[in-house]
C-alpha cells in the first residue's frame, strides 16, 4: 500500500511535473503517494492522429513522464530521475475525451527503480486501459547532472 507523502513534497513534486514540453502538451499531476502517481490529460485535436486516435507519442510521453515522477517521490530530494529505458504495448487505440495514467514503482533499488505504467482512454460510459509500459530509471545527484547551455 502507498505512504502519504509530505504536503512539502507534494507542492513540489506538482510544481515540477508540469513545465516545459510537459506543460504545453497538457499533462497535470493529480494523485501523489510515495512510489505512485496519477496524471489526466483532457485530449484536444492536437493530441490526435491523422484518424483522429490519440496519438501513439502523446501515450508513451505520458507513460514515460507519470513513471519518472512515481520514481521521484521515492529519492532524496537532491536527486533526479532520467529514464534508462522502456517499452511500451498498446492494447488497443484511444479516442475518448482525456486520459489518465496511473504509474507506480514495482522496484526500488539503489540508483536503479523499475515502474509500471497503466494508460486508461476515458470514454462516454467507462475507462478503457489502452496501454501498459514498464519504464527502468536511474536516479543520479543533481551534482552530476551537467547543465546544459542554450
Amino acid at each position: 500500500m502507498e505512504k502519504e507523502l509530505p504536503p512539502r513534497r507534494v507542492r513540489f513534486l506538482r510544481k515540477d511535473y508540469s513545465r516545459g514540453f510537459i506543460e504545453d502538451v497538457g499533462y497535470k499531476a493529480v494523485h501523489y503517494k510515495k512510489g505512485y502517481l496519477e496524471s489526466r490529460l483532457k485530449v484536444l485535436t492536437r493530441h490526435r492522429q491523422q484518424d483522429h486516435y490519440i496519438h501513439a507519442g502523446v501515450i508513451a510521453t505520458m507513460a514515460d513522464h507519470t513513471a519518472g515522477y512515481a520514481a521521484f517521490s521515492l529519492v532524496p530530494e537532491d536527486h533526479r530521475i532520467l529514464t534508462i529505458e522502456f517499452k511500451i504495448n498498446f492494447l488497443q487505440p484511444a479516442y475518448g475525451k482525456a486520459l489518465i495514467c496511473k504509474s507506480r514503482i514495482l522496484r526500488e533499488g539503489g540508483q536503479i527503480l523499475v515502474g509500471e505504467s497503466e494508460v486508461f482512454d476515458r470514454r462516454v460510459d467507462r475507462e478503457e486501459l489502452v496501454a501498459k509500459a514498464i519504464v527502468t530509471l536511474r536516479s543520479i545527484h543533481q551534482s552530476k547532472i551537467k547543465p546544459v547551455t542554450r
